[in-house]
């Protein structure tokens, strides 16, 4: 057992934490893992058992405090462990995105000055073993799953167990060790190192204290009032600070239990056998699961897809009013969801893996009021919450019973928030950064002499104190005629659609608004094979006729919107055409968190941009692209632009 040395110490440190669950409670499950389609589970005792043999094994090699190591995989068990063994030797842990090349890697690796990289299997091992030579600092590879390295024979990669057994071994004969390096550990200590996307140019460290990491995850989980008993499922990216803020550090503040899929291809089976209590997801993750209800409800017989349309409208009637127990909801309406969630929305929730959910978050980037509205309607807990890497995605909350679809809340315990005179939102609190790694420039242009976090984006409050965020502030502009014009906003709204995947809106200085679309493969694939309409692959899809009469009327449908906002009104769509591929991250379209690099794009695919602007029909464009195995590739089209049909601004007309 883990000596309770702890017991009266103050938990101001991840690995404080950590000893305090193993021994006030100590058989209570801390992890689950699903593998060979069985769960397996780790208590609090165990996992601290497991940690002190892997810090121990890992200071056997020679990691010393101060140095950082680098993790790189899929939510796994043994890789949140080894964010608590680095910690607890005084080390930072910098994870790193599973699905990034080995060429990104290389500035990441360099930049945080990598000396240990503990990985997922052979795929992130073989990166590695590509970029090693470039990468001075990194000294030792450690693979959690040894399928396909048996024939591995460099001296400096280490399977997890043998490391796990080193680190017993160092256990049994230095006994005080481990117990004495986690008392070493100061709450003003970096944490962990997040990189941020990297939207407008190169990532960078973001370094987060113990203190402030552990005083957002207290303040969230006291805002909604978590227990030791939530059951979450830890999907996204380690690598993103959502993830790190959700999966570790609220789960050891807190005590519950994270459950880490078997793979990606199985989290919504593993969702549905899991029935989390606490959820969190960014928005392209929720309007991939509307698309995909959209796509059983095409394919369902005409009874059960009249049934879910009728209580559907029932449901965006009131179902959002009527979960936040508001006043003056017609009985009427009040008996028809309630028979709406008897035969629609129950099973809805159920098929979704929802049905045990107390609160859901998303974050990480705008989410569209109607996509929100869908999910709160049917009875789900959505919330929306605003933060940056920067400050430890703890800046607002929404209350229970206060939500607004157009707002991110209001500031949450113990921070300050205020608007700057051009429209920035200014955040000071304890959840801040402590610097940008390497970058004492950038640190002191995003934090001011006041103490204030500049966000980079542009917001205002409302009456009742709930900040909007209109987007990101470099990113808003004017169109000719002077009208406000916020891409982000645009690009959300057409996204609501299930057959939309991305967008890209353009219209700053221009005298009208235009946009890219990627539609999405499996939805409008779906459509066409009903439709009998044949394709070959994407390019050639996104290409039919009858393709973009159904992306048209999308777009008019959110002209008709726009023309009833009245600051907006005016960013209606009048010119679209649907790119002959998919926005990559690979392509570095995208970043890993899939955020639009607008900027990269616009000047990628220029020809594009000026064929809208120029009132032609048709562009002839040829493409490069990358594969994952290193090769590349082209892909070129005749793209047709399309006008779309605006409409009188109805607000301005009021």
């Amino acid at each position: 057992m883990v000596s309770p040395s702890t017991a009266a110490a103050t938990l101001d440190t991840f690995p404080r934490f950590l000893q305090h669950h193993a021994e006030t409670r100590g058989e209570h499950p801390a992890t689950r893992e699903k593998d060979l389609g069985i769960w397996q589970t780790w208590t609090w005792s165990q996992v601290a058992e497991e940690v002190r043999a892997l810090a121990s094994g890992l200071a056997s090699l020679g990691f010393q405090r101060g140095m950082n190591l680098a993790i790189i995989g899929d939510n796994r068990p043994r890789l949140y462990w080894a964010m608590a063994a680095t910690q607890s030797l005084g080390g930072v842990p910098v994870p790193l995105y599973q699905d990034a090349v080995a060429e990104e890697m290389v500035y990441v690796l360099n930049d945080a000055e990598i000396h240990f990289a503990i990985v997922e299997d052979q795929e992130q091992v073989d990166k590695l073993l590509e970029i090693k030579a470039r990468c001075p600092n990194l000294e030792h590879i450690v693979f959690d799953d040894p399928r396909g390295l048996r024939h591995y024979t460099q001296t400096f990669l280490h399977g997890y167990d043998g490391i796990v057994g080193l680190g017993r071994a160092h256990h049994e004969a230095h006994p005080d060790f481990y117990d004495d390096a986690v008392a070493q550990t100061r709450s003003e200590d970096v944490a962990v190192m997040v990189y941020t996307s990297g939207t407008t140019g190169k990532p960078k460290g973001v370094c987060l204290t113990h203190h402030a990491l552990i005083a957002a995850a207290r303040g969230a989980v006291e805002f909604d009032r978590l227990t030791a008993d939530e059951d979450i499922l830890s999907y996204l990216p380690m690598a993103w600070i959502g993830d790190h803020l959700f999966s570790y550090c609220e789960a050891l503040v807190a005590g519950f239990t994270i459950n880490c899929p078997e793979s990606g291809d199985t989290v919504m089976t593993d969702l549905r056998e899991i029935v989390p209590t606490f959820y969190f997801a960014p928005p392209r993750v929720f309007e991939n699961l509307l698309t995909q209800v959209m796509i059983r409800m095409e394919d369902a017989g005409a009874l059960k897809r009249g049934l879910f349309h009728y209580f559907m409208e029932v449901a965006r009637r009131c179902g959002a009013e009527i979960l936040d127990g508001k006043p003056g909801i017609a009985a009427s309406d009040r008996i028809l969801y309630w028979l709406g969630n008897l035969l629609v929305y129950g099973p809805l929730r159920n098929v979704l893996g929802m049905s045990r959910i107390r609160v859901a978050y998303t974050a990480g980037a705008a989410i569209g009021p109607d996509l929100f509205r869908f999910y709160r309607s049917i009875g789900i807990n959505m919330k929306q919450l605003y933060g940056s890497t920067e400050t430890c995605a703890y800046v607002c909350l929404q209350p229970d019973g206060d939500i607004k679809l157009d707002s991110v809340g209001k500031p949450a315990p113990g921070v300050e928030v205020k608007i700057a005179d051009n429209g920035e939102v200014l955040v000071r609190s304890d959840a801040m950064l402590k610097e940008y790694h390497r970058r004492p420039d950038a640190t002191a242009e995003s934090i001011d002499g006041d103490g204030y976090f500049h966000t980079g984006d542009a917001g205002l409050f409302d009456a009742d104190g709930h900040l909007k965020i209109i987007d990101r502030a470099k990113d808003v502009g004017k169109l000719a005629n002077g009208a406000l014009f916020a891409p982000n906003y645009v690009e959300n709204k057409l996204k609501f659609f299930s057959h939309i995947k991305e967008a890209v809106a353009y219209g700053h200085g221009r005298d009208m608004v235009c946009a890219f679309i990627n539609i999405d493969m499996s939805a409008v694939g779906n459509w066409a094979e009903r439709r009998g309409i044949p394709y070959s692959g994407y390019t050639d899809l996104a290409g039919r006729a009858e393709v973009y009469d159904l992306v048209q009327e999308c777009v008019e449908k959110v002209n008709a919107e726009l023309a009833r906002d009245p600051v907006l009104c005016h960013s209606q769509v009048r010119r679209f055409l649907i790119l002959h591929k998919e926005l990559d991250p690979d392509d570095d379209e995208l970043t890993r968190t899939r955020k639009v690099r607008r900027g990269f794009i616009a000047e990628k695919y220029a020809v594009l941009v000026d064929a809208l602007y120029a009132g032609r029909k048709s562009q002839f464009i040829e493409t490069q692209v990358k594969f994952e195995d290193g090769r590349t590739g082209s892909i070129s089209a005749d793209l047709v632009i399309r006008d779309a049909a605006v409409y009188e601004p109805v607000a301005e007309a009021a």
